[in-house]
């Protein structure tokens, strides 16, 4: 994997293969950064990064220099590959290692935007409970926005008012603003 834009451009980073993950294709988050870029003002921009496993767009997210970012993963060597890679890199991120429901119920912080990429194996049910979450901890800023990366199998439109979907190969990005919550 590679930073594709910010202070740290073109930076490869190679993360072990024991690693249980399944990271963002550069075509996709290539495609994810330019969507953000045309809404946001990274430096204004407190992120939340679910399920980071390698880190891979939290890294992208720090090299832009976004405000803040918080990594949250429940495998134990993501989170370590994250602090080492980061620190390698002189990035402030913040990492946590919990299970994604725990850090949603818990949570008191509110961002600016929330980017999910849970497992493709993931059911509906479980990305409408992580929804319906976020929404019920006000975990948004008014113009706040998530953006979840999934499996093509699986739409959201049926569940979540105006949700933008965006189709990459077998990968969807799904966008919900606030307001549609």
């Amino acid at each position: 994997m590679r930073i594709i834009s910010g202070i740290k451009k073109s930076i490869s980073i190679k993360a072990p293969k024991n690693l249980p993950v399944r990271p963002t294709t550069d075509k996709v988050k290539e495609s994810l950064f330019n969507i953000i870029s045309n809404k946001f003002n990274y430096s204004d921009l407190i992120v939340l990064d679910l399920f980071s496993g390698t880190g891979n767009i939290s890294y992208e997210f720090a090299s832009r220099g976004c405000r803040e970012v918080i990594s949250v993963d429940n495998n134990l060597n993501c989170i370590r590959f994250i602090n080492k890679t980061a620190s390698k890199l002189d990035f402030d991120i913040q990492t946590k290692r919990l299970d994604f429901l725990i850090f949603l119920k818990k949570n008191k912080k509110k961002f600016n935007l929330i980017f999910a990429d849970p497992p493709y194996n993931f059911y509906t049910k479980q990305y409408v409970e992580m929804i319906e979450l976020i929404k019920d901890n006000e975990m948004l800023i008014d113009e706040g926005e998530i953006i979840i990366e999934h499996s093509s199998k699986i739409t959201l439109q049926d569940y979540i008012n105006n949700v933008e979907e965006r189709k990459y190969g077998s990968s969807i990005l799904s966008i919900i603003k606030k307001a549609s919550l």
